[in-house]
């Protein structure tokens, strides 16, 4: 059990290593966008859609002008969540079943 706590520690501290957090971004924000990336975007709830740019635009925005978020506005560890992955996971199964179906 003690090493689950430890391990949970590493990840926090990797997580604002990173420091896309300090910019106010999430994890799903600082994928690659490749096409899979790409078609789960599409299927995303138009409010979840509009957020992701807004934080996108606001971390360009920072970055330009070399700055960073106030601490308290940073992303904490505990609120990330994977908000684009159940899209992605269901893109990437649709197709890899196409990949096979096509294979045949």
């Amino acid at each position: 059990a003690g090493g689950g706590g430890l391990l949970e520690k590493i990840r926090k501290w990797y997580y604002n290593l990173a420091g896309f957090n300090k910019l106010g971004l999430m994890r799903d924000d600082t994928l690659h966008e490749d096409d899979d990336v790409k078609e789960a975007l599409k299927r995303l709830p138009e409010h979840l859609y509009n957020e992701r740019v807004f934080r996108i635009k606001r971390a360009l925005d920072l970055s330009l002008k070399h700055q960073i978020l106030p601490k308290d506005q940073w992303v904490k560890y505990e609120e990330d969540r994977p908000y684009l992955e159940p899209y992605l996971k269901e893109v990437i199964r649709e197709r890899q079943e196409r990949e096979a179906w096509n294979k045949k």
